[in-house]
Formats: structure tokens, sequence, C-alpha cells
């Protein structure tokens, strides 16, 4: 008896610190929200940040530190400013220092560098003079300082920067493709959108194939199809550069779930892989469908369709954060994991598909639900 309940206990907690958690404010006081629209952690902090690899940090009498997602002081309250753990490292600042910390609160000795900058991925960039490289999370030099300017690693790949020419690299800092281009995009199934001189096309196994009468291209997303610009007009191409969908369009956005938003004149629509129009062009904004099939759609203001056009949601939220959510970006507009966030009448909270509000519940401000799940 004593061992199942042990064994209860133990999958409780588990539960708990892997759960996803949104940092909300109520009565002007910051707590944690979860997905079954209850509070894991009753709102009561002045100041408070999102949880990060199972820790959040906190702010306890002008000092900040971390708790666990019990609300339990894993890291006592000693610093004065901090950021967010990843790879099981986070950057402080005490007495006017910044250093590197792990999840124990102990100060990690790193390169040397100019400047600390996040993990990402198990990498972080260091800079020396004007350069800069990349170590990992065990603190160990994996690229000397080489480039001018790396930008974040997405998917495993960053864009790097040498005398005014782009490339990218890898995590090892191995270089996938050569920095020479005036321009370059992401890194999507090996291959890159890039500028070369005036043109713009795809950079495949190191080959440079223009995009007839391109001028501008978007990075590709989830599809092998991203969107590209001639003549003042938007269009589609394929991974061989090969415009696929004509430009004809004033304005548009990726393909997801085979659909696309796109705007002719001051209406968007949905357009499919063939070029037709599922869903006419009504609406004065709209956004990719999210993968529960449910895309953002702006009358006077922002409800959701499903992919035959039925409006399940009614265009009465907003859905566009300003300054409290900084990690709120483009792609979190819709639904995310099966819920989204909204705002209604100055209030925000949490949107099922079904329409109804996450724990009938709205707050002053609320983000992201982030995972909570603890580095191990």
């Amino acid at each position: 008896m004593k061992k199942s309940l042990l064994f209860l206990l133990l999958v409780s907690i588990q539960f708990v610190n892997s759960q996803e958690l949104a940092l909300v404010k109520k009565n002007g006081k910051f707590g944690y929200f979860t997905k079954a629209g209850t509070f894991q952690i009753e709102p009561k902090y002045k100041v408070a940040k999102n949880f990060s690899e199972g820790l959040a940090a906190v702010e306890d009498n002008g000092k900040w530190g971390f708790i666990d997602a019990q609300g339990n002081w894993a890291i006592p309250a000693t610093f004065d400013n901090v950021k967010y753990f990843n790879s099981g490292i986070c950057i402080v600042s005490k007495d006017k220092n910044w250093v590197y910390i792990n999840t124990k609160g102990e100060v990690l000795k790193a390169p040397a560098s100019e400047k600390l900058f996040d993990f990402d991925g198990g990498i972080a960039f260091i800079k020396q003079g004007n350069k800069v490289g990349l170590i990992n999370s065990k603190m160990t030099v994996i690229l000397e300082p080489k480039y001018d300017l790396i930008k974040p690693f997405e998917n495993g790949f960053a864009r790097v920067k040498n005398n005014d020419k782009w490339g990218i690299i890898n995590t090892a800092g191995k270089e996938v493709v050569e920095p020479i281009y005036a321009e370059i995009g992401n890194y999507y199934k090996t291959t890159t959108w890039a500028k070369k001189g005036e043109a713009f096309g795809l950079v495949t196994a190191g080959k440079f194939i223009p995009v007839d009468g391109a001028d501008k291209i978007w990075d590709f997303e989830s599809q092998d199809i991203t969107y590209a610009r001639k003549g003042g007009k938007v269009g589609y191409i394929d991974l061989k550069g090969n415009w696929t969908i004509l430009p004809i369009y004033d304005k548009a956005k990726a393909f997801s779930k085979n659909l696309a938003p796109v705007c002719i004149g001051s209406k968007w629509g949905y357009i499919n892989l063939k070029a037709e129009f599922i869903i006419p062009p009504t609406y004065k904004d709209a956004e990719v469908f999210s993968k529960n099939g449910l895309a953002p759609v702006k009358e006077n203001n922002w409800g959701f369709i499903d992919e035959k056009g039925k409006l399940v949601i009614p265009t009465q939220y907003g859905i566009t954060a300003k300054g409290f959510a900084a990690l709120f970006t483009d792609q979190g507009k819709g639904f995310i994991d099966g819920i989204a966030r909204v705002q209604n009448e100055g209030k925000w909270g949490f949107l099922k598909p079904d329409g109804t509000v996450l724990g009938n519940q709205w707050f002053e401000n609320a983000e992201l639900f982030t995972n909570n799940k603890p580095k191990i």
C-alpha cells in the first residue's frame, strides 16, 4: 500500500513539473495558470516571469530568485536581475556583474566574452573584440570568434555575417552555406533563399538558382512552398525556385494545412495549392491556419474560421499583444497546442477550440503558455 501511494505521489509531482503554465496578472498580482483552467500558483507576486525548464523568476523585496512549479523557492532571491533558463543555464546579475548559473544557483565559469549571451538549444554566443563565436553548455568553445554577427539558431541553423556578406552555420559551427550573399533566409530542407548581386534566388548544395523576376523572398516555414514578390505582386515558389502560383496578389502569407492567406486590394481570403479560392477574400486581415485547423480572421475584430471557411468563433476578440507579452510573436496569433490567447474588453484570456474561455477567467495581462518541463 505504501509503495502504491509513493508511486502516485511521484506521478503527480512529475505531472505538475511537466505541464504547461501561463503567467497571468489578476488584481495587480502575478500567478501561474494551467490548461485545466485553474491556478497552479495563485496570483501573489508583484513582478514575475514565465516558467522555463521548470523554474520561474519572481521578485521578492527588490531581489530576484526562482521558484519551482509548486511555488517553493528553488534558488533564493539574491539577484539584481535575471533572464530565462535554457539548456539548464541562466544569465543573472549580482553586484553589477553578469554571470551564468545552473539550476542549483551555482555560478559557472565561462570562456572569456565581452558580453554574456543567452543559451538556446545547448549553444550560446561569445564575443571577443568585434568577432562572435559559439560555446556549448559545458562552457567549451566550439567555434572560435570569427564572424561579425551570428543570428539566433532556428531548427539547428543560424545566419552568419562577415564583411557584409551572409551565410549559414550549423550547431557545430560548420558552414553549410558560404557567407557570400547580400541577404539570406532561414535553412529549410537544405535550402535557403538569398540575394546575390541584384538577383534573388535559392541556394541548394552550394549552387545559387535565380528566381525569375523575384525582388523579395520570404522564409520557408512548414511547407515546401513560400511566398515571393515580383513586380509589386506576390506569388509562391517551390524549393526548386519555380513559380507554382503566379504573383498576382497584393499581399500573402505562408501556407499551412495546404491553405494560405492572400490579399486582393484590401480583402483577405485563402487559396489552395492550385491557387483556387477556398475561402473568398472578404476579411480585413487573416493569419495562417494552426495545426488544429483554425485560423484567425479579422472583420472589425478577430475571430476564427475552420478550413471550409465556417466562422466557428465570432469576430469579437483582439489577438495582438503590446509591450507586456514580449514572447507573443506573429506565430502566437492563433491556436497553439489547442489554446488561443485573446483580448476582450481590455482583458486577456485563453480560448478553447469550441470558443469557450479557459476556466471562465479573464486577466489584466496574460502570457502564452510555456512548457514547464525541467531540464534533465
